[in-house]
């Protein structure tokens, strides 16, 4: 990272602090132990899969006797064993467009570790609307990134991806992720959704990257469009409309087939959006 990372954030900045993280997965796993061990007030996990075992080596708070449980409750079982004082709410359910402004709306801050495209896009239209901050997060191979939208939601994820891309893009499933690469990530996201909890200045379109192979971690700052359709001028969104959600390819970008946002439990994916990120700091190197 260019400059040094982050001093550990003391305590008293995290108490009384509600956070909601989407996906219990190889980032929401490391990300939700970093929360609950900063002492946050609630830690709400979203997440309808079950844990399974070839995906236990980067999804580190669950072991062979968890296979086939509910992730959600697995993970809050765990952390709740770990510290007792925070209260941890295990949510069996998916992010969808009849329900995203409500999940959003009753924390401080979101931790996206989804898998696809659609669900990113629709927290991060949530997020905006109900104007809560938000840290995207995403890994596959040895590469991963996080990305903050502020409070005042500007810049935002569309600022980067104006929309569903068509065709399938890389994620763990098909193109593998390191585990050790997820649990840098997942850290970087809890340290970044505890500073935006805090309210650091400063944080809105921040993207830390990680080289896993060159062992580099950097730090750039995202610039806002002021043609995007959620937060530019004349801002086209307005409301969480399901269509906008859906595309013919989106089934390839995570692990559900009729894809209507699905915030899957995979929560690494993504890959498309790790590499056009990784990308762009490479270029400014």
């Amino acid at each position: 990272m260019s400059g040094r990372p982050a001093p550990e954030r003391a305590a008293p900045a995290a108490e009384g602090l509600r956070v909601l993280v989407v996906g219990a997965g190889g980032i929401g796993n490391p990300a939700a132990l970093a929360l609950a061990a900063s002492g946050v007030g609630v830690l709400r996990v979203l997440d309808d899969d079950l844990v399974e075992g070839p995906n236990l080596h980067r999804q580190v708070l669950f072991g062979e006797r968890d296979v086939g449980r509910p992730k959600a409750v697995a993970l809050a079982e765990a952390l709740g064993a770990r510290f007792p004082s925070v209260r941890v709410e295990p949510v069996l359910a998916r992010a969808l467009p009849e329900t995203a402004l409500e999940l959003v709306r009753g924390v401080d801050v979101v931790v996206d570790g989804t898998d696809n495209f659609a669900s990113r896009f629709l927290l991060a239209d949530a997020a905006r609307l109900g104007e809560v901050p938000i840290v995207h997060a995403a890994a596959v191979r040895w590469e991963g990134t996080c990305f903050v939208s502020g409070p005042r939601g500007r810049p935002c994820y569309r600022c980067l991806f104006e929309d569903l891309p068509e065709g399938p893009a890389p994620d763990c499933a098909s193109a593998g992720v390191v585990g050790a690469v997820c649990g840098v990530i997942g850290g970087v996201a809890a340290d970044l959704a505890l500073g935006l909890g805090a309210g650091e200045a400063g944080l809105d379109g921040t993207v830390v990257s990680l080289d896993g192979r060159r062992g580099e971690l950097r730090r750039i700052k995202a610039s806002a469009r002021a043609s995007c359709p959620l937060c530019g001028e004349g801002a086209s969104i307005q409301s969480i409309e399901r269509g906008r959600y859906t595309a013919p390819a989106c089934g390839a970008l995570g692990r559900s087939k009729a894809l209507p946002a699905a915030a899957r439990g995979e929560g690494e994916g993504g890959g498309g959006a790790v590499e056009a990120l990784a990308a762009g700091w490479r270029r400014m190197r």
